[in-house]
C-alpha cells in the first residue's frame, strides 16, 4: 500500500543513490586490478608510454596507500546508498518496501556494481588499473582520505603485529620469477629460448666454478722442458688455444702459454726455445668460486684461462670464458669441436643414455628427471657413490626412482650410464 506519493526530495534522493553505485562499482573496479598489479608490470606499461602508467607506478609501490582507503569508499558509499533506499521505500511503499528494495539492492549491487566490476578487472587488468589509478590518486591526496588512510593503516599494522612482523612486504623469491617465466612462455608471451635464457641467468648465480671447470684428468698440458715448437703443435693438435705450463707435476702449475703467442715465436725462427721462456703468468681460482664472481675477475685480469685449485691447493681443474658463457647461453661449438649428431628426442620410459661427465642439474632439466645431488656434480659421480668404488661395464645400481647401468667405462672414469625409472615409478 502506498504511504505517500514522489516528490522532488525523492528525486534528489534516488539522484544520490545511482552516483552512490556508481561510485562503488568505480572503487570496486579499482580495488581489484590495483591489488593484481604488481611493480614490475607498472613499471613495463610506464616504459610503454601508457596514459596513467606513471601514477599506476606510484600506487603499485606502495599498495598499503591505497587499499584501506578503497575498501572504506566502496564500504561508505554501499551502505549510505542502501540507507537512502531504504528510507526512500519506507516512505512510499511502507515496511513491505523496504524488504523488496533491500532484496533488490543486494542484488543489483553485487551484480552491478560489485561481479561485474571486479570481473572486469579480472579479464582487463591493464586497462582497468591505467583507468583508475589517476583517480584514485587524486583522491589520496584529499586530506581527509590521507588521513584516514593513515589511521587505518596504523590500526591494522597493529592488529596484524599480533600475528607477527607488520608493515614488511615480502620480496620476491627466484622461485618466483622462474614461475612468473613460465606462465609468461605459455601466454606466448616470451619464446622458449627466451624462458630458458632467463632459467640460466637466475641459476647462474648459483653455479660454482666446480661445476663447469674441464677437470684435472681432461687437461692438456705441456711441460716447461718442452720446447715452443712443441707446444705449438700440442695446441693444433687438440684445438687448444691457451695451454697451462708444469713445472714438477700437474699440481705445479708454473706458467701459461697461448696459441697467437707460439705461433709467432715459431714464424721467428725461435721454434726451438724452451716453452719456460716465453710462457705468461698463470691465474688461480678456488673450485668454490661463484662463476658469476668468476666472470668478473676474467674481465679484470684480461685472461682466459684460469687453473682451478682444490682446499689443498691441488689442481682440480681448468676453467675458461668458454666454458661460464655456455652456463648462460649453452653449448658452444667452433670448428675446432668435434662434429655431433644432434640425439633424436629421448623418452625416460625408453631409457636415456647419459655422458657421465653430465653435470645432475643439466639432466635433471634437459630431461626432465629426478636424480638426486648430495655431494657430487656429475652422473659419473653419483655412480660412483652408489658403487662405493669403481664400477665394471654392466654393473647395475638403483635410486629412489631409477635403475643406473653401467655402460662403457675409460680406465676408472665412468664415460656413459643408462638412465631408466624403476617399475613402481613407470
Amino acid at each position: 500500500m502506498i504511504a505517500a506519493t514522489w516528490s522532488a526530495s525523492d528525486t534528489y534522493l534516488g539522484v544520490s543513490v545511482l552516483v552512490l553505485l556508481v561510485a562503488s562499482g568505480f572503487f570496486a573496479l579499482a580495488e581489484t586490478s590495483l591489488v593484481r598489479m604488481n611493480k614490475s608490470r607498472a613499471r613495463s606499461l610506464r616504459d610503454q608510454g601508457r596514459h596513467g602508467a606513471k601514477a599506476l607506478v606510484a600506487l603499485a609501490e606502495s599498495p598499503s596507500t591505497f587499499l584501506n582507503p578503497l575498501l572504506l569508499l566502496v564500504l561508505i558509499c554501499q551502505l549510505v546508498s542502501a540507507t537512502m533506499v531504504g528510507l526512500l521505500a519506507g516512505r512510499l511503499f511502507g515496511a513491505a518496501g523496504v524488504f523488496i528494495a533491500t532484496v533488490g539492492e543486494v542484488v543489483v549491487i553485487f551484480v552491478i556494481f560489485e561481479a561485474i566490476p571486479k570481473n572486469f578487472a579480472v579479464q582487463h587488468p591493464d586497462s582497468a588499473a591505467l583507468l583508475t589509478a589517476p583517480v584514485v590518486s587524486r583522491i589520496l591526496r584529499f586530506w581527509p582520505i590521507r588521513w584516514t588512510s593513515r589511521l587505518l593503516l596504523s590500526i591494522a599494522d597493529f592488529v596484524i603485529s599480533w600475528f607477527g612482523e607488520s608493515g614488511r612486504s615480502q620480496k620476491m623469491t627466484e622461485s618466483e620469477v622462474l614461475a612468473m617465466a613460465d606462465v609468461a612462455h605459455e601466454d606466448e608471451a616470451i619464446e622458449s629460448s627466451e624462458r630458458n635464457f632467463i632459467r640460466s641467468v637466475i641459476e647462474f648465480g648459483d653455479t660454482i666454478v666446480r661445476e663447469v671447470m674441464v677437470p684435472r684428468i681432461d687437461m692438456v698440458d705441456i711441460a716447461a722442458t718442452a720446447t715452443v715448437r712443441d707446444a705449438l703443435d700440442l695446441a693444433i693438435e687438440t684445438g687448444r688455444s691457451r695451454i697451462p705450463v708444469l713445472g714438477e707435476g700437474v699440481d705445479d702449475v708454473v706458467g701459461m702459454v697461448n696459441l697467437r703467442h707460439l705461433a709467432g715465436l715459431v714464424a721467428e725462427g725461435r721454434g726451438s726455445a724452451l716453452v719456460s721462456d716465453h710462457m705468461g703468468q698463470p691465474h688461480f681460482v678456488p673450485e668454490t668460486k661463484r662463476v658469476a664472481s668468476l666472470l668478473t675477475e676474467i674481465r679484470r685480469a684480461k685472461t682466459h684461462l684460469f687453473v682451478v685449485v682444490d682446499e689443498y691447493g691441488g689442481t682440480a681443474g681448468l676453467v675458461t670464458l668458454e666454458d661460464v658463457l655456455e652456463e648462460l647461453v649453452g653449448e658452444i661449438t667452433d670448428e675446432s669441436d668435434p662434429t655431433v649428431e644432434e640425439d633424436e628426442e629421448q623418452s625416460i620410459d625408453e631409457g636415456i643414455e647419459l655422458s657421465g661427465r653430465m653435470n645432475i642439474d643439466d639432466a635433471n632439466e634437459e630431461y626432465d628427471l629426478a636424480l638426486p645431488k648430495d655431494g657430487w656434480d656429475t652422473v659419473g659421480g653419483l655412480v660412483l657413490d652408489l658403487a662405493g668404488g669403481v664400477p665394471e661395464v654392466g654393473d647395475v645400481y638403483s635410486t629412489n626412482h631409477y635403475r643406473l647401468t653401467v655402460l662403457r667405462l675409460d680406465g676408472r672414469r665412468i664415460e656413459e650410464v643408462l638412465v631408466e625409472p624403476l617399475a613402481d615409478h613407470s
